[in-house]
């Protein structure tokens, strides 16, 4: 088994949402989406390239575990809920990103 992680890589359109998002984003969506998911831990960060552009990383203990959380009906809440609150302000991705090595 390889640990695999989903990323989610949001982009803000305007830097003057970035307080409120970081709050919300921090006290309710991450730890929502990681018991909503199942996943091992949950980690957000700022890019230090484009300060709209943040990372939520959801890690799992394997790419089943990873694939199972992105198509369950969790995702599909969680996915309403952040459209609710932010609407088009922000752009989403998603990436399974699987460990290929480590030194």
């Amino acid at each position: 088994m390889t640990t695999t992680w989903l990323m989610v890589r949001a982009v803000l359109a305007d830097a003057a949402d970035i307080p409120r998002f970081d709050a919300w984003y921090a006290a309710e969506h991450l730890p929502d989406a990681k018991r909503a998911f199942g996943a091992l831990r949950a980690r957000c960060c700022w890019s230090r390239t484009d300060a709209r552009v943040h990372c939520a990383f959801y890690e799992f203990p394997d790419a089943p575990a990873a694939e199972a959380a992105i198509a369950s009906p969790a995702l599909r809440a969680l996915v309403a809920e952040f459209d609710r609150v932010w609407g088009t302000r922000v752009t989403r991705t998603r990436e399974l990103l699987e460990l290929a090595g480590e030194a």
